[in-house]
């Protein structure tokens, strides 16, 4: 893989590509990749995705001075589909899914390293160890993360970004015994406008079945519809921790809407009675063309999805921007309460 040769890709782009095809089928194949996506035998994926939950940076070369290009230059090539779009100077959470030429996942121990430039000293590795997205029976919703296909989990690493401006990213995976390697670039802004952690999180009135009148459907796209939608966020805000999830699941740009929706359905049942469950639908009307809906426009969101958990004093206590898995959301639901 030449670093210098990518494109930037954008925001998600080849994720929701991958999304699409695996999240539109009930199973993605059978058979391994030449990167050595794994087979559908779930013991044998289960067995896959625990060891890419266990990730030390040990576990990856050292960067002892060169560059990402030198570092790369020897990996056979998988793609990396960024599912993060907003960073800021400082640390930053940076997922992502791998994904091979026939469109599959891959999966296993992985970490990422990261560069003002191309031919300047590589920062890292930074462990990313895969976050499962699949949820129990109950709470699986149409087309849902299981074990039977290969979106089911995602990557999440902490990285330092310390300035503004491009940055470039190489993601180091070990399947099947080989590394593979995939290069992107992200761009840090100065700072953004999302509220952030610390800040007072905007009194948005959020839809509710009784102010749609008991038409469920206008404020809800999940398939079956999920029962988050009895709060009205400015109620409860600064009086109860708040958990309030931004996500379309049928309309979503990446397709990742539907299993984080699944996730805060499952843990509503651990942590109901102590925080309030909100899910806010995205667009007026569910319709792509009208534009987003007021609470949206509020938090000054322009992706999805997006979680703030809201501590009892109304602070943000944590925010998560595109696809997450079961441990990133309950982490930012301990910091609420």
């Amino acid at each position: 893989m030449r670093l210098a040769t990518l494109r930037r890709v954008p925001p998600r782009a080849l994720l929701a590509v991958a999304l699409a095809c695996c999240l539109g089928l009930a199973s993605c194949g059978d058979e391994k990749s030449e990167s050595g996506a794994p087979e559908k035998s779930d013991s044998a994926f289960e067995a896959t995705i625990r060891d890419a939950r266990d990730v030390k940076p040990s576990d990856f070369p050292a960067p002892a001075g060169r560059s990402l290009q030198a570092i790369s230059s020897e990996l056979p090539a998988v793609q990396l589909g960024p599912a993060t779009s907003v960073y800021t100077p400082g640390r930053n959470r940076l997922a992502f899914g791998l994904i091979d030429d026939t469109q599959k996942f891959v999966y296993g121990k992985t970490a990422v390293y990261v560069s003002r430039t191309l031919g300047g000293e590589a920062m890292g590795p930074y462990p990313a160890p895969a976050d499962p997205l699949v949820v129990d029976a109950p709470f699986r919703s149409r087309g849902a993360a299981d074990e039977t296909n290969e979106i089911s989990a995602i990557y999440e690493a902490e990285v330092p970004l310390a300035k503004p401006g491009r940055w470039y990213v190489l993601a180091v995976t070990r399947s099947q015994g080989k590394l593979f390697g995939a290069g992107s670039q992200i761009q840090v802004s100065a700072d953004d406008s999302i509220p952030a952690v610390g800040e007072m999180a905007p009194e948005v009135t959020t839809d509710t079945l009784a102010s749609a009148g008991g038409d469920i459907d206008s404020i809800e796209t999940r398939v079956p519809p999920d029962d988050m939608h009895d709060v009205n966020f400015e109620e409860v805000a600064g009086k109860k921790p708040a958990a309030l999830l931004f996500a379309t699941p049928q309309l979503c740009q990446t397709r990742v809407c539907g299993p984080v929706v699944d996730i805060a359905a499952q843990l509503k049942k651990t942590y109901g009675d102590r925080m309030a469950f909100i899910h806010q639908e995205v667009y007026v009307e569910n319709m792509v063309d009208k534009g987003l809906r007021a609470p949206l426009e509020s938090f000054r969101l322009r992706t999805e999805p997006w979680l703030f958990t809201v501590d009892a004093g109304g602070r943000v206590a944590a925010r998560l921007e595109g696809s997450f898995g079961n441990e990133a959301f309950e982490r930012a639901i301990r910091a609420a309460l």
